[in-house]
């Protein structure tokens, strides 16, 4: 049977490119919301952090109508860091939009996705976004985008793909670039006449790929994916196949069944092949699990999501300030919040320690960990985590780490300092090429390079440069690599900062706290330009005397300090140094916070 009312496709392009701007334009036209409604910009970006960040961080599922047939659309993230989301998604697609800037061209995340499409021999549309930039290039970009597709040793038919020309935030699109489109009809038509329809057989038993995990506080674990053959109603006793095979089929029963119309689920009775459905009322149901009907319990292939490269250590909050902020402080809560999160995201990993208050988890890289550190932190969390570390392997008897390819788009007058960079960090240079004003840099460098670097990048380039990464691969050890030359300034006693005690500390290096914030012995309070640490008295107030003396009593004048985020913090932080997350503060500390005992424990 084939499905001609219905059609599924992801959306995949790198971060920045349009992906869910586009999105919101395909929903308004393809009839979502009512003429007077008032929707928010990228109004796919519901979470907190996804607003704030301007990222798409989960794949999401919405729908539109279009001439009678109903077109499923997913959402993906745009970031390297989130490629799992990506990878499991296009199973449940049988085509992609594959979106690409009319002036940056394919970036590094665009390669890689588009080869997990290419690999599960789904059906491209090339659609080149932005092309009412003044800087836009489409012409080239369709050449760049042709020799990439040969590169990923595309098939004679991918080769072929059509090309529509888009402006997401204007709504509109047009098969050639010299042609300013209407609306977004042609986009639309493209999709019937070039995306497969979905087939299958609904006279056979019931089989569904669980493909994503949400929860609800009312009805628990909602299991979300393609109906591959066989049809489902409410109320129906399942079974459920680990995909790996391992274990009995367990029992089930299925509760609650949704479609997805527009941004919105809407109960179903009835669900058929090729159908993307939400099913609730199975209890351990997981990512790569197989619900099937009872009389033909069997699995279906999942696909393998690539390993983790970074590594933290997540730990009991132990700091004289512990339990002051947070909701969840101990070991128990850090374990099932961790266990919790394994559910829905394939890519992280969890490993116990010596120890039972701290977790070892690995993760795509520091912004895949970070994001997860600060999704704990808004909902009570209390922990420490120690630096990121990458993720060693052994591979023919050799030692092998992690690579990055990255690729840098920078003014000229900056390339000098960003290679110097580059070659102290162990990166080589494999391609360069202007573009338009600026010039691109393509280097291949250890994952453990690129630590602490992107605030450096940002202070080299003037803020004018802009670095993506994409993962390489395993090569052999490339040896040490000097990453912090800079040491910490740390609180000498436990108090409250006052100005007198900031003001002596300023001259020593650069400050990361004000006046009135409470400290403890140990704790970081700013950055040392010489390689050791300095410890600095920040509660030490003026002695009060009855002398007073020409311009010695003059108000004395503080240097701004330096607000650190989550992510600064990451790259900031030291082997002998953790960072203390609490929902109001996100504080750097020693690892061992006497200054004695840290001098015994060096020697």
């Amino acid at each position: 049977m084939i499905r001609e009312d219905l059609r599924n496709i992801a959306i995949i392009a790198h971060v920045d490119h349009g992906k869910t701007t586009l999105v919101d334009e395909m929903l308004k036209q393809g009839g979502a919301f009512r003429e007077n409604q008032v929707v928010e910009d990228r109004v796919m970006d519901s979470g907190d952090l996804e607003r704030e960040r301007g990222i798409t961080i989960l794949a999401k599922n919405t729908s539109v109508s279009y001439k009678d047939v109903k077109i499923n659309i997913v959402d993906t993230p745009g970031h390297a860091d989130f490629g799992g989301e990506v990878e499991r998604v296009l199973k449940m697609v049988n085509g992609v939009l594959l979106l690409v800037d009319a002036f940056e061209g394919a970036m590094p995340q665009t390669r890689f996705v588009l080869g997990k499409a290419l690999e599960l021999g789904h059906k491209i549309i090339m659609v080149v976004n932005k092309v009412d930039r003044p800087d836009a290039r489409a012409d080239e970009i369709e050449e760049e985008v042709l020799e990439l597709l040969m590169d990923l040793e595309a098939t004679e038919d991918q080769l072929y793909s059509p090309i529509v020309y888009c402006s997401g935030r204007k709504g509109t699109a047009s098969m050639s670039h010299t042609e300013q489109g209407v609306d977004l009809e042609p986009l639309f038509d493209t999709i019937l006449s070039h995306i497969p329809a979905p087939e299958g057989e609904p006279e056979k038993p019931f089989q569904m790929l669980v493909s994503s995990i949400d929860y609800n506080d009312y009805v628990g674990r909602i299991a979300i994916g393609r109906i591959e053959n066989g049809t489902i109603s409410p109320n129906r006793d399942v079974v459920v196949c680990q995909w790996d095979g391992e274990g009995e089929p367990q029992k089930a029963k299925i509760t609650n069944l949704y479609q997805i119309e527009g941004l919105r689920r809407v109960p179903a009775e009835f669900a058929s092949v090729g159908d993307i459905i939400c099913l609730s009322g199975i209890e351990n149901i997981s990512i790569g699990d197989t619900i099937c009907a009872p009389e033909a319990p069997e699995a279906l292939p999942f696909v393998k999501i690539s390993e983790p490269t970074v590594e933290m250590t997540f730990s009991v909050n132990d700091s004289p300030f512990a339990g002051r902020d947070g909701k969840y402080v101990t070991s128990r809560h850090l374990r099932d919040r961790l266990a919790r999160e394994l559910l829905k995201d394939v890519s992280l990993r969890v490993r116990d320690t010596d120890s039972t208050e701290s977790f070892r988890v690995c993760g795509r890289g520091e912004m895949h960990l970070s994001i997860l550190i600060e999704t704990m932190r808004r909902e009570g969390y209390e922990l420490q985590v120690g630096p990121p570390r990458v993720l060693m392997r052994e591979i023919d008897g050799v030692t092998c780490e992690p690579m990055e390819n990255i690729v840098i788009d920078v003014p000229e007058q900056y390339m000098g300092a960003v290679m110097e960079r580059m070659g102290q960090r162990k990166g080589e240079l494999t391609h360069m090429a202007p573009q338009g004003s600026r010039m691109r840099l393509e280097f291949t460098i250890p994952a453990r390079g690129l630590f602490g670097y992107r605030n450096e990048f940002l202070t080299d380039t003037h803020g004018e440069g802009v670095l993506n990464t994409l993962f390489a691969g395993y090569k052999p050890y490339k040896g040490d690599i000097p990453t912090r030359l800079t040491g910490s300034l740390v609180a000498f006693e436990s108090g409250e900062s006052v100005t007198y005690g900031l003001y002596n500390a300023q001259e020593r290096g650069t400050l990361f706290i004000g006046p009135g914030v409470p400290v403890y012995e140990g704790m970081i309070v700013g950055q040392s330009p010489k390689a050791e640490d300095l410890v600095v008295n920040v509660c030490k107030k003026k002695h009060v005397t009855n002398i007073r003396a020409s311009g010695s009593d003059d108000a004395l004048r503080l240097v701004p300090h330096r607000n650190m985020s989550l992510e600064e913090a990451i790259e900031f932080i030291a082997e002998d140094e953790l960072i203390e997350i609490t929902p109001e503060n996100i504080r750097l500390r020693k690892k061992i916070l006497n200054k004695d005992l840290r001098m015994k424990a060096r020697k």
